[in-house]
């Protein structure tokens, strides 16, 4: 399955996201796999979709459709996968609350930073190396042909380094210009949690009303993708097993209200 395959049900490639994804197109992602395999009873097709997949979750169901191992141990790897994406994911919306708060409290960007190592896994990213990348940042986005969409972008896929930086960078631009300020960069932010955080900070709303809302988003982030990556599971677990189109779809059903 090629990229074009993709991008003909609805989920381009490059933007696979088990968090972001709706649940409906996950689960039309795992039955257009079981489509094809009835078709072309090659299981060539999955070490492609391995190869040519970067969502990492998924990348794990898929090889573990490759592998020889019994259906119980593959259940407990899916668990034991989803359990450590799930806290990275977790411990990266906490790290964008407290940079939100920051920018709410008017704080010392220099605390932000103690407040961000304190969430990040080594090797840690030094105070001096993070501030000259946050002021390189800065004079990147006044330049005139910056990609504002990808240099302001800040998100739970980022690694922990690039996303202290951005934040670093929205803590050194409300310090400087204020926090309104930071309204003429919403724009450029695609929606989502960081994006909703960053309009309250700059609206003026308190510190821990912003808190309190990136909390509230990232329970319902963290509770959704965990539905979606049982769901995930099972359909894969099904389609190794053999099980018919028409069963493959009721486990998905299950997952659905």
């Amino acid at each position: 399955m090629q990229q074009k395959d993709l991008k003909e049900r609805g989920v381009p490639q490059e933007e696979m996201d088990i968090l972001e994804m709706p649940v409906e197109a996950l689960a039309a992602y795992w039955l257009s796999i079981k489509k094809l395999l009835d078709a072309k009873r090659d299981k060539a097709l999955l070490a492609a979709e391995l190869e040519n997949t970067g969502e990492r979750y998924i990348r794990h169901l898929l090889d573990a459709a490759l592998s020889g191992l019994d259906r119980d141990t593959l259940r407990g790897l899916a668990r034991a996968k989803a359990a450590t994406l799930l806290a990275e994911a977790r411990r990266r919306f906490d790290m964008m609350r407290l940079g939100l708060m920051g920018v709410a409290l008017g704080e010392n960007p220099r605390l932000t930073f103690i407040r961000l190592s304190a969430l990040m896994t080594p090797p840690a990213l030094g105070e001096k190396r993070a501030f000259e990348l946050a002021h390189g940042l800065m004079a990147t986005v006044g330049e005139k042909d910056a990609d504002l969409r990808v240099l302001l972008s800040a998100d739970h896929k980022q690694k922990d380094d690039r996303l202290v930086v951005k934040l670093l960078f929205y803590a050194l631009a409300a310090r400087r210009n204020g926090r309104q300020s930071l309204h003429e960069h919403l724009p450029h932010l695609r929606p989502g949690p960081f994006a909703d955080g960053l309009s309250l900070a700059a609206d003026g709303f308190e510190a821990e009303f912003v808190s309190r809302h990136m909390l509230a988003l990232r329970d319902q982030a963290m509770a959704g993708a965990g539905r979606k990556m049982r769901m995930a599971a099972e359909m894969c677990l099904a389609i190794k097993a053999g099980l018919s189109y028409d069963d493959v779809f009721r486990v998905a059903r299950s997952f659905m209200a």
